[in-house]
């Protein structure tokens, strides 16, 4: 593919449990432009080959189907042997196959890396793309080149580094990093660790307390026999009110959105808020400490971006990111810069850019 010419396309993908995102992506040098998109149905189809098919017959239709050379695709699940089968569908999608049938070169990315692809991209100085946290001196330093760290709270927890160049090209390097341990600093802490073990039958990882079940097990947790009231830092009632009751009744996918809108009228929305955005900063924080994120750290996926001010209010996120006990760590973090992604919807120009990185 060449890199130079407005003619050659490129074919990213996103596929989750619910939807498969099909778009063609024209590249130029620092630009990334989707020409032509559609959705299709996961659920509905049975393999990536059909709405793929039916997706190129669109794209000749308009002209376009013809100058694609590459393509690549990210979903969520591991990569393996060239493969990755779907961890919420009951298929898998084999790059042998897709190259057989339709000729063109492919790459198979986690969805995560493809977020980490795609953030590096993102305007520093645009505040529709991304929000500086301040620091607690009022600084609010950007990103630059370097290693840069992105984590990404949503229904899951996706840790990635990505090594940032001055001539625009980056290495992305995938971690397991959401499931690393979950961490306890006082008796309210320790007391959810033992929860969530009793439940799970293991020591349970920071993804559980970090994400959407993450708030979600946070709640049911103040709701239950295993809260000790006097442990919290505000007053509260040993028996959860009728209202926290009544999320509770709810469909697990639907409680952590309450859980966060209603902060302000339940005590119980609030603790696990507060609690919850305690255990994100100190996971944040220690990784920050792991890898020195010169390039800065990227907080990607749709809790972040959905409970901006939350996180901003009072230095509410990064009185506690700054914490450390070593003297030179607490002077790193405090001028690392963090940035909120706004745009938590950026698979597909991550994907094009992997394909256009992979080259190199």
């Amino acid at each position: 593919m060449s890199e130079n010419t407005i003619d050659d396309l490129i074919l990213a993908a996103d596929i989750g449990g619910t939807n498969t995102n099909l778009a063609l992506v024209r590249h130029r040098p620092g630009n990334f432009t989707i020409v032509l998109s559609r959705r299709y149905s996961t659920q509905a189809e049975t393999s990536l080959i059909d709405p793929m098919a039916r997706f190129l017959d669109l794209a000749r239709g308009e002209g376009l189907g013809g100058h694609v050379k590459v393509c690549c695709i990210s979903a969520a699940g591991p990569v393996k042997d060239d493969a990755i089968q779907l961890t919420n569908a009951p298929w898998a999608i084999h790059a042998s196959e897709i190259n057989e049938r339709f000729g063109f070169t492919v790459h198979l990315i986690n969805d995560f890396t493809a977020i980490s692809y795609a953030v590096v991209l993102l305007d520093a100085a645009n505040r529709r793309e991304i929000t500086p946290i301040p620091h607690t001196d009022g600084s609010e330093p950007l990103p630059g080149n370097g290693v840069a760290l992105v984590v990404g709270a949503g229904t899951g927890l996706g840790v990635g580094f990505v090594d940032k160049h001055a001539d625009g090209s980056c290495i992305v390097y995938p971690s397991e990093g959401g499931h690393s341990s979950l961490p306890c600093w006082d008796e309210l802490s320790l007391a959810f660790f033992r929860w969530v073990k009793v439940k799970i039958g293991f020591d349970p990882g920071i993804e559980l307390a970090v994400s959407g079940q993450g708030i979600d097990n946070i709640f049911s947790f103040l709701c239950s026999e295993a809260f000790d009231p006097h442990s919290a830092n505000c007053p509260i009632d040993a028996v959860p009110a009728p209202f926290a009751l009544s999320i509770l009744a709810k469909p697990e996918h639907e409680r952590p959105a309450l859980i966060a809108s209603n902060r302000e009228k339940d005590p119980r929305c609030s603790l696990a808020m507060e609690l919850f955005c305690e255990f994100y900063a100190r996971k944040v924080s220690s990784l920050a400490a792991s890898f020195l994120p010169s390039g800065g750290i990227y907080l990607a996926g749709g809790i972040s971006s959905k409970n901006e001010g939350f996180l901003l209010e009072n230095h509410r996120f990064m009185r506690i990111f700054e914490r450390n006990y070593a003297p030179h760590i607490r002077e790193i973090l405090s001028k690392t810069p963090v940035v909120i992604v706004k745009n938590y919807s950026i698979s597909l120009i991550g994907a094009a850019n992997a394909a256009v990185q992979l080259r190199r």
